[in-house]
């Protein structure tokens, strides 16, 4: 099995292609049990016209029709930034084993920064988490890409 730094550099690499795009740069993989990625996602909410297309639901999404379920048992979701509210949900409701993150987002993160929907006794489902993972590195891609967007006066989206 791989590092944990390896898949968060796909993830990485994933969300430069957000950027690119316009979009704001978060990237997501899924890999199985056995360390093959599964899934790919990276944000695409405004290329999309779609508020739900988000790096983990995209991941999440690719990965369910690549293995032909929408439960994710003993996957990890590997994601550039903190997850919010509605990608914790989707998370949960794919069950997947394990959260591997990068930078927190003290914002709207949803798994320590702002709440730990995670540890809610209301979920049977547990989540394993790790934050911080190439942390540095995301958090850095995001100040760029909003220092551009700034400069060039459109912070709208």
């Amino acid at each position: 099995m791989r590092s944990d730094e390896f898949y968060m550099h796909r993830a990485l690499e994933l969300a430069q292609q957000a950027a690119k795009a316009g979009e704001v740069p978060v990237g997501a993989v899924v890999i199985d049990g056995d360390g093959e990625i599964v899934g790919r996602g990276f944000n695409a909410p405004v290329s999309r016209h779609d508020p739900c297309a988000h790096a983990e639901v995209e991941a999440l999404r690719d990965a369910g029709e690549r293995l032909g379920n929408y439960r994710l048992e003993g996957c990890t979701l590997y994601v550039t930034l903190e997850p919010c509210l509605m990608c914790t949900g989707a998370i949960i409701h794919a069950r997947i084993k394990r959260l591997v993150y990068g930078a927190a987002e003290p914002r709207s993160g949803m798994v320590e920064s702002k709440a730990n929907l995670f540890a809610q006794p209301w979920y049977f489902h547990r989540v394993e988490v790790n934050g911080g993972v190439l942390a540095g590195r995301a958090a850095t891609l995001l100040k760029v890409f909003f220092a551009e967007r700034r400069s060039h006066g459109d912070a709208s989206r």
